[in-house]
């Protein structure tokens, strides 16, 4: 536990460890670390939601089926309700929010056939990660995010699903716009931005999906526009078209954010890029530390479909709970040094993807691409270095990633 003489008052507020606070921002974890202390189950009245900060609490709560997700089931002025305040269709949502009965007829077909896809083409994501890395500068200062934690996820994913290569640029930029609709406090330009994102995305899948019926390509639009016409996917187009753009923004961002935060700690934790040097076979325990550490989605929900104890707290049908990811991987009651960024030593389970009926369906690819970043980028780059630099992490709240990277190689 950090010195009580320089530890952080106990925060009041969600708001308070999130990325909107500079300090936050900047080090989230000594505000989560003096939750985890002194208030472990926090009710913020202004926010309506509680927030939970115990990696045994949250472990629970992600895996207990009782909880729903969509924010229409929330209690009006929470934060999870602000997500869809704004949205011209409210209930039209991916398997990220989506609740029982829909959520287990739609999730199934399309983690088995993505699932079955990434298996498929790992040869090619690997050549994916190989050649951006290669085409990266030789010498010199360059932006890693810019060069490599960027175009790597959205790439891959974007050949997963059978994107062409030349509407990349534009792939990117609705990924961008439509990642704000998990911004529960969006401006309106905002919200525009997130809605004209989502509206072009939606006809370039409509398009694409009626390509692929007539001419089948060998690609995961195929696979489902396939599973769909043959029944074994009872999806409408709308459910597809809906799920292939979370696809896509999920397994972006965050795993942009997985690829750049691990750089980051192996360049400012020498002792531990040289262990992963003399042994690259640590390369899986390697990535598992990471998303421990620091992980790129840092908090979760739920929301209380009927009055219930949790956490050993009475709760309110309707009432929000907010998981504390981050705040959990450091829980000292599971976790040896939790404060030690160390890939040697064989760990826990941690919480990053989540868990339960919700876990991130984009695990298994974030894991094969940072394993894979992490391999060829120190072996392209030996003498890889952080330059001095201020740095900024982004803004978005309960997520946790470098708007920028500067490494000299």
């Amino acid at each position: 536990m950090a010195d009580d003489q320089t530890a952080p008052p106990v925060p009041q507020s969600v708001i308070e460890v999130t990325a909107f606070m500079p300090d936050a921002r900047a080090n989230p974890h000594p505000k989560l670390e003096a939750l985890r202390h002194n208030c472990p189950v926090m009710r913020d009245e202004i926010a309506k939601t509680w927030f939970l900060t115990r990696y045994a609490d949250i472990r629970e709560t992600v895996n207990d089926r009782s909880f729903v997700r969509h924010p229409l089931n929330s209690e009006e002025g929470s934060i999870s309700r602000q997500l869809i305040e704004d949205d011209e269709t409210p209930r039209r949502t991916s398997i990220l929010f989506l609740d029982d009965p829909d959520h287990s007829r739609v999730r199934p077909p399309l983690a088995k056939a993505f699932y079955a896809r990434i298996q498929k083409m790992k040869p090619q994501i690997e050549a994916i990660i190989d050649e951006t890395i290669d085409a990266a500068p030789a010498t010199g200062r360059f932006d890693l995010m810019a060069d490599i934690a960027v175009p790597i996820p959205v790439t891959v994913i974007a050949r997963i699903l059978g994107v062409d290569e030349e509407r990349l640029p534009d792939f990117r930029q609705w990924s961008e716009d439509i990642i704000l609709s998990l911004n529960p406090v969006r401006t309106p330009e905002e919200t525009e931005r997130m809605e004209h994102g989502s509206h072009a995305l939606d006809a370039y899948f409509t398009e694409l999906m009626e390509a692929r019926r007539k001419t089948p390509g060998d690609d995961l639009i195929t696979d489902m526009v396939q599973l769909q016409a043959s029944g074994d996917a009872p999806l409408t187009d709308d459910e597809l078209r809906i799920n292939l753009g979370a696809l896509l923004v999920g397994g972006n961002l965050t795993t942009t954010d997985l690829i750049g935060n691990g750089v980051w700690l192996f360049l400012t934790h020498p002792d531990q890029l040289a262990a992963f040097k003399a042994d690259p076979a640590m390369g899986a325990q390697a990535v598992e530390e990471v998303l421990r550490y620091e992980a790129p989605v840092s908090a979760t929900s739920r929301i209380v479909e009927a009055d219930k104890t949790v956490a050993g707290c009475p709760m309110k049908a309707h009432q929000v709970v907010f998981c504390s990811l981050a705040s959990a991987n450091r829980d000292e009651t599971v976790f040896d040094a939790p404060e030690a960024f160390d890939i040697t030593q064989k760990r826990a389970s941690h919480v990053a993807f989540g868990g339960g009926p919700h876990i991130c369906i984009g695990a298994p690819l974030a894991r094969i691409e940072a394993r894979r970043v992490f391999e060829k980028l120190f072996a392209r780059y030996p003498d890889m270095r952080l330059p001095e630099q201020e740095l900024t992490w982004r803004a978005l709240p309960f997520f946790r990633g470098l708007e920028r990277l500067d490494v000299e190689v």
